[in-house]
């Protein structure tokens, strides 16, 4: 099923003011930031966190000008804070396509982040929304506090779901959350309808990041990374941990504290990427996925009440859930 006609269906106009609204954002006459942003534009995206914007202020409202700056904000945003976690990851490929760390360098990076970051702020001002502003402002912080979150989680020797989830919940799950409110917000939704469109928005990243994690078991060149490449940076993800807390080997207790101090290699990720397989770890994740899909269908069922919105609400979630990139 073409889940992506689905979603756009009730907003595709809205859709594409903000795509003009966010390229002209990231549009500069001076040669290297004018090329940098250039080749970040280029990757364009299926657009999920401000398709999620605009659909929820289209349940609650009309879609405005307030409603398109929020979304470019959060969107430019987001996008500095994957130019900066490339540098600190030293990655060299961002779903299949060449960093701006590795097509230019760590400086040029770093800039390029800071300068999108200060155009998202920008954008956000023009909101004049004193609400959306500060959400913003706190999910900048909150996607910080994840990242170095996950790096303290590294050196914790303790192989725990609990501390998996608050990473994820302040990393992909805030995102969206946020996404949630902004659009709330910005056509004068009531606090209560903001927060219960804040809830279905964090149960909607969750089963984002848990399909993600799952990507990294498996070898694919559409994702752009290879098979065990979370390991390979020191992260333990949900499948690994259910077989690990579920079947607690020696052997592969020992591999996975060689994940976490940056000491395994190739060979022995492999074994714990099977080892995660065969202990019903895939398993395991998908059913934590259904679980917060389900909470997610709860908020659609009784809160979106418009026949092409609840349609494209329910192809965005299904999307998610079943996406293969």
């Amino acid at each position: 099923m073409d889940y992506l006609s689905l979603i756009k269906k009730p907003i595709e106009s809205e859709l594409n003011d903000f795509i003009s609204l966010f390229n002209q954002s990231l549009t500069h006459e001076d040669g290297l930031l004018g090329s940098a942003l250039a080749h970040i534009r280029q990757r364009g995206g299926k657009r999920m966190r401000p398709m999620l914007i605009l659909l929820t202020a289209r349940n609650y409202g009309v879609v405005s000008d307030v409603t398109l700056h929020g979304a470019v904000g959060l969107e430019l945003l987001h996008t500095a804070s994957l130019v900066h976690d490339d540098v600190v990851d030293e990655s060299s490929e961002r779903r299949g396509q060449a960093s701006v760390n590795a097509t230019y360098d760590n400086k040029v990076a770093v800039l390029v982040g800071d300068y999108i970051l200060s155009t998202a702020l920008l954008n956000v001002s023009f909101t004049g929304h004193q609400d959306i502003i500060q959400n913003l402002a706190e999910l900048g912080r909150t996607l910080s506090n994840g990242e170095i979150l996950q790096l303290t989680n590294i050196q914790n020797q303790e192989i725990s779901e609990d501390v998996y989830y608050q990473v994820i919940r302040q990393k992909t799950a805030a995102l969206f959350e946020s996404c949630s409110a902004v659009g709330a917000l910005s056509v004068g939704a009531t606090s209560e309808q903001v927060e219960q469109a804040k809830k279905f928005g964090q149960n909607i990243g969750i089963i984002f990041q848990i399909r993600d994690d799952i990507f990294d078991y498996y070898d694919s060149k559409e994702i752009g990374k290879p098979t065990g490449n979370d390991m390979a940076e020191g992260k333990l993800t949900l499948p690994v941990i259910y077989a690990l807390n579920k079947y607690p080997l020696e052997s592969m207790v020992t591999l996975a504290k060689k994940v976490k101090s940056g000491t395994v290699n190739t060979d022995e990720i492999a074994v714990l990427v099977e080892f995660a397989k065969t202990s019903g770890g895939i398993e395991y994740a998908e059913q934590r996925m259904n679980y917060f899909a389900d909470e997610a269908r709860k908020y659609i069922d009784a809160y979106v009440t418009d026949d092409s919105l609840k349609a494209a609400f329910n192809a965005y979630l299904e999307f998610v859930i079943q996406r293969n990139n």
